[in-house]
């Protein structure tokens, strides 16, 4: 697939790497990015086809994401600004939705819009340098695209609210210590350890991990006998698969599985 503002790579062993390529704008999401990228998650909760896990990421070692394209937005009115918007507010909806997950893996700053995609992710590898912000306060507005929402299950109300109040950024360091980064690399080996992690995902049950992600994430907005209940489901869906039998059988014959997502 070509695009004009990501490159969209597909792996054989069922990892596909998508990356943010406006390196001249800090990899900024204007509305063509958007659009690019909506379709492209908006495609794997539909049809997730070959794709095991995503592993997201931006061009160059400067920025992941700088947020909002605000040279784009300059003379924008409020009914354009708003029709924009709704891009975003619809490519972070499925973003929560893939049912693939998804590894953002983090090489620079990520600021305002950019830390929301990052935040979206179902975890975080970051470069030592990188640095997170969601500075919508700044600029006489609030967190559009999930900020005040998953920053603050990420890493708790009253640090969230620190965060998007003063819109200071934050180190790699702070984000893990938070529980918003999983782990932080050396920028030149950031995204060989994200692709290690996302192959070890490709390499497991596709119908059982999508299960899981689906339990873990919704389970945790419910009560605990909710989610018990809800588990359950999820597990009762991977019963009757032919993965399952195969990965008993795998284990019996001492070889490793080899799954289908059936």
């Amino acid at each position: 697939m070509r695009y004009a503002t990501i490159t969209f790579e597909e792996h054989d062993d069922g990892l596909t790497v998508v990356t943010l390529n406006r390196p001249e704008a800090a990899n900024a999401t204007n509305t063509v990015m958007g659009r690019e990228l909506l379709e492209i998650f908006e495609k794997f909760s539909l049809a997730p086809g070959a794709a095991r896990c995503i592993v997201l990421t931006g061009r160059g070692e400067k920025a992941f994401c700088a947020g909002g394209d605000l040279k784009e937005r300059k003379g924008m009115s409020d009914a354009q600004w708003q029709a924009q918007h709704l891009v975003f507010e619809r490519l972070i909806r499925a973003i929560l939705s893939c049912p693939v997950p998804i590894i953002a893996a983090v090489n620079g700053a990520a600021y305002a819009g950019g830390c929301e995609i990052a935040a979206a992710a179902d975890f975080i590898y970051a470069a030592s340098h990188a640095r997170f912000a969601l500075t919508e306060v700044t600029l006489g507005l609030i967190p559009g695209a999930g900020g005040t929402q998953n920053l603050t299950r990420a890493i708790g109300e009253r640090r969230a609210k620190e965060v998007i109040l003063t819109g200071l950024p934050f180190s790699a360091e702070e984000a893990h210590a938070w529980g918003f980064v999983n782990r932080i690399c050396e920028p030149a080996v950031l995204l060989d350890a994200a692709m290690e992690s996302g192959r070890r995902i490709a390499g497991n049950a596709p119908v059982a991990v999508r299960q899981a992600k689906q339990a873990v994430g919704r389970g945790a907005q419910m009560s605990i006998w909710d989610g018990l209940a809800f588990e359950i489901e999820a597990y009762n869906r991977c019963v009757p698969t032919e993965d399952r039998r195969e990965g008993v059988l795998a284990f019996n014959e001492k070889r490793r599985p080899v799954f289908r997502g059936l």
